[in-house]
């Protein structure tokens, strides 16, 4: 057995561990990844990256196709092989040699394998060939293990080997059909993007499509889907799920909805939520509660039962459940890099709100695009939920399709623009973009919101023409110029 000592161990190596990692070193720390799957995590090989090759292909046929002197040259349908073969160069065909030079170039360690809580500071790593490594900590541990998919308990439903997201963007061939259940962000993208590849895609969700974003959104998504050949059945449940016996002609999965309804599927994806990945952890031997998220400080430093932060805990990404997404968790982790840097050198740490120790944007900035067709971008908060954190708005919603910009992207371009105005301070809450390659006109609505920038100083902020940001314009003069 191997003994070895660092200032900060990172359990996981995705992105956001990489990231608390890279920045402790720039800090001055000695640091080491552990890793029990492939260096660049969850993202990198069977999320983010992946799932944006299979839907790239069918956002760019649709665009060809809405634009005159393009759409004539068109033929047939998409290359499903060349798609596929994108996505494995987009994943390095599942192969992590890139991030293992990048971790050398940064002057990270790294152990494969898995690792488990052996006390305060102290872990245990198996690697693949059984071999056991002992590490600790002189200053801190950061977890970043991210999520793993939540499947539902429905009687049959894992008897018929669903797929989860990894199987989905991975995938060696496109199924004749697939059923997909939930109606979130991964499930919407998903039918989006299999139903461009030649599926016939049926999508149920027990609720809305897209239920945490502004209602037209998720409205805008399901029409599109609907239009392209999906079947969009909302507000209805799986109760059941019935197989068939591999090889029998016609085997095939049949879904039994709670409207009394059937859905016959050859393959099925499930899709409706996340679970932190804390199950195996061995937490218990440092007194917290196994398979559930890690609650943090703004800082990134666990809290402990009691509610006060553990000193030397810190957890960052999927597995805090504060904002699951790729780039938020990658905020997250460059915040607890520094921060565990600042402390183990006795610097002074900034906590407080939008300091640089403090994960602030977590509350009420949170950005996030929507690859479906239309696209959905969105930062901050809804209407809804403004609303009920008591803030007193006003909304300004704007149809995109009548912005110069729109009228040259494409024919027919439909889209909608919805901003949240904070009446009592005059700044934007919350704004919600729909519409094709709407996740471009993102990142300034995510500086208006975390910087609170006046409404009366947007209007000093000219949009170029003819371009979809002049959307903003319109949007200030739907809203009203102030006066002296």
């Amino acid at each position: 057995m191997e003994h070895k000592s660092y200032d900060l161990i990172v359990i996981g190596g995705g992105a956001i561990g990489e990231n608390v990692a890279d920045r402790a070193v720039q800090g001055g720390l000695k640091t080491v990844i552990v890793e029990a799957e492939l260096v660049g995590g969850e993202c990198s090989y069977w999320a983010c990256m992946p799932s944006k090759a299979l839907l790239r292909g069918g956002a760019v046929l649709d665009l060809a196709r809405r634009t005159p002197g393009v759409s004539e040259m068109l033929s047939g349908t998409i290359d499903v092989g060349r798609v596929l073969a994108r996505r494995n160069s987009v994943t390095s065909e599942w192969k992590d040699d890139g991030q293992l030079e990048w971790l050398e170039s940064a002057h990270i360690d790294l152990v494969r394998g898995h690792a488990v809580f052996t006390g305060p500071k102290a872990l245990r790593v198996t690697g693949p060939d059984g071999t056991v490594t002992e590490l600790t900590a002189s200053h801190a541990i950061a977890v970043a293990t991210g999520s793993l998919p939540l499947i539902p308990d429905t009687p049959g439903l894992a008897e018929a080997e669903p797929w989860a997201s990894r199987e989905a963007t991975s995938a060696k061939r496109i199924p004749d059909s697939l059923a997909i259940i939930g109606g979130g962000v991964v499930a919407a993208e998903m039918a989006t993007a299999y139903t461009s590849l030649g599926a016939q895609v049926t999508l149920i969700a027990r609720g809305s499509l897209l239920a945490n974003q502004e209602p037209f959104a998720g409205e805008a998504v399901a029409a599109a889907l609907r239009k392209a050949g999906a079947d969009v059945k909302l507000g209805t449940s799986v109760e059941r799920v019935e197989s068939g016996k591999p090889g029998e002609p016609g085997a095939g999965h049949t879904l039994l909805l709670s409207d009394g309804s059937a859905v016959v599927a050859e393959q099925i994806l499930v899709a409706t939520g996340r679970t932190p990945r804390t199950g195996d952890l061995g937490l218990e031997a440092i007194g917290l509660p196994t398979g559930e998220y890690l609650k943090t400080d703004d800082s990134l430093r666990v809290l402990g039962p009691d509610g006060a932060p553990i000193d030397w805990l810190y957890a960052a990404g999927d597995v805090t459940g504060r904002a699951l997404l790729t780039h938020q968790g990658k905020y997250q982790a460059r915040i607890a890099g520094d921060a565990i840097a600042a402390r183990a050198l006795g610097k002074p740490v900034d906590t407080s709100p939008w300091g640089v120790h403090s994960a602030t944007a977590d509350h009420a900035a949170v950005p996030q695009v929507t690859f479906t067709s239309p696209e959905v971008a969105s930062v901050g908060l809804t209407a809804a939920e403004a609303e009920k954190r008591g803030i007193r708005t006003r909304v300004v919603d704007y149809d995109l399709g009548w912005v110069a910009g729109a009228t040259i992207h494409s024919e027919g371009y439909e889209g909608k623009a919805r901003a949240v105005v904070d009446e009592d301070r005059h700044v934007l809450v919350g704004v919600t973009f729909v519409g094709a390659d709407v996740g471009e006109l993102l990142h300034a609505a995510t500086i208006a919101v975390t910087a609170e920038v006046p409404i009366e100083r947007l209007w000093h902020a000219v949009p170029s023409y003819p371009t979809l940001s002049e959307v903003w314009l319109r949007l200030l003069e739907a809203y009203g110029r102030p006066t002296a």
